[in-house]
């Protein structure tokens, strides 16, 4: 199994990976499906079903469907671009995608969203429908949204397509187990052989490249979200804290004036900016989803600017590491929070964030193990609960806390000698199980807990 560092860690925008994200990129697709078989097109419609209908305004699931179709895609994305063209749409019913030309589109009448009719692949499905000129069905996809940007047809779901077609790797694991019984044969760290998986799919000149736009990219949001205070949108209210948490951070510094725990608010600063960039529509990178985009790069911020002898020249370790543990989570259970609530997402992201942290210090691959089930352990039954809707409540704060989680079980880990009682896998499959049995209110339809329980207005 080999799911690229590249896909675990993708630019794009928020609000959500899975929600808007994935329909932006299902519309793309789709487009060149139009392509690819030229008939007399003159119109489109949409459907938005299960949590895409019940979240999907509040993620903004609906304008992303509509710049997609308007040849809009996630990692070129033009804010002020969008917004003229979004404007232009609604104002005259109709979208010119590239290579295919004048299509009618109405999006009060042609993007339905649809409560009462789940699609059964995923919680996430859309269809879409190209029309001729009597308003007729002449090319039809089903498109499941499953989690951090990733995106299969009804087809691809059914046949139970990989997540990778390429060439062989050295190193094919797909469990912990394989993963350590590799390392140990092959006397290379985790992020060693998932390195060498890497090169020998696109080089390492890429592979350096690539790395390095994600972390500055990451780093970028974390600053961004710093400097920036007023409400984030959707009616809400929520505050942007952030900036004013991390200025009375700096202002503390050098005063003796902060107590050891104080270190935890300066993690839950660093990921609650990204958050509070994403809740806006900022620019984020997937780690392993947008939901949960400030766990991974706030730990490694914490590891730069708190921890002593930190170098930057680690950072491609980190990432690899944590790409590694992300994909047997993805491959063997969920990082969906629509598909297994927010342990699929914060918790992949804390058990990413602590593997990577674990191997930068210094850790051995049983050490890393050991690191990433901790922290995936302690967020099992996670519920996905957002209020109205919006990846705001409890989201933004959840990340910080998950920051917090990733550090503990790097630390509680290297402690040790990497021998544990509950393995990795065994805690992956729990997971899966944990989110097969609950309850579909508590998995981002925002049908029950707080989004139920906290006034929204």
């Amino acid at each position: 199994m080999f799911l690229s560092v590249f896909d675990m860690f993708k630019v794009g925008i928020g609000p959500s990976s899975s929600h808007t994200m994935g329909p932006m990129v299902a519309a793309a697709r789709f487009l060149d499906k139009m392509r690819a078989a030229p008939f007399a097109y003159a119109g489109l419609r949409a459907s938005l079903h299960g949590s895409l209908a019940f979240t999907g305004v509040g993620h903004a699931t609906d304008r992303a469907t509509i710049l997609g179709l308007a040849g809009f895609r996630p990692e070129t994305y033009d804010a002020d671009a969008a917004a003229k063209a979004l404007a232009e749409i609604k104002s005259t019913h109709r979208l010119s995608p590239k290579g295919i030309g004048d299509l009618r589109f109405n999006p009060e009448a042609d993007l339905i969203f649809d409560y009462d009719r789940a699609l059964p692949g995923h919680a996430n499905g859309m269809i879409l429908k190209a029309l001729d000129a009597q308003g007729d069905v002449i090319l039809q996809q089903v498109y499941y949204s499953i989690g951090g940007g990733f995106v299969m047809t009804e087809e691809e779901l059914a046949a139970g397509k990989a997540t990778d077609e390429g060439a062989p790797v050295p190193y094919p694991f797909k469990s912990a187990a394989e993963m350590l019984e590799m390392a140990r044969h092959s006397g290379l760290s985790i992020a060693g052989m998932k390195r060498a998986n890497e090169i020998s799919r696109g080089g390492a000149a890429t592979l350096s490249k690539g790395i390095a736009r994600i972390w500055a990219v990451m780093n970028d949001c974390i600053d961004r979200g710093l400097t920036r205070d007023g409400l984030l949108p959707g009616g809400l209210m929520v505050k942007r804290r952030a900036k004013g948490i991390h200025d009375a951070l700096q202002a503390e510094r050098g005063r003796n004036l902060s107590a050891p725990h104080t270190i935890n608010d300066w993690m839950s600063a660093y990921a609650m900016a990204v958050n509070e960039e994403n809740a806006a529509g900022g620019q984020v990178v997937t780690a392993p989803t947008n939901g949960a985009a400030g766990v991974l790069p706030a730990t490694i911020r914490y590891y730069l600017d708190h921890v002593p002898g930190a170098s930057t020249s680690r950072i491609e370790e980190f990432l690899l590491t944590a790409s590694a543990i992300g994909g047997l989570v993805k491959f063997n259970a969920s990082i969906s929070g629509a598909e297994a609530g927010c342990q699929a997402e914060v918790g992949s992201a804390s058990a990413m964030a602590a593997a990577g942290l674990c191997a930068v210090l210094g850790g051995t691959p049983e050490q890393i193990e050991n690191a990433a089930e901790i922290a995936l352990e302690h967020h099992l039954g996670m519920t996905c609960d957002p209020v109205r809707g919006l990846v705001q409540v409890p989201c933004i704060e959840r990340n910080g806390l998950g920051a917090i989680k990733a550090v503990s079980a790097a630390s509680l880990a290297l402690r040790g000698d990497g021998t544990h009682l509950v393995p990795l896998d065994a805690c992956i499959e729990t997971m899966r199980q944990t989110g097969a049995d609950m309850s579909e209110k508590y998995k981002e339809t925002s049908l029950g807990g707080l989004a139920v329980n906290v006034p929204n207005c």
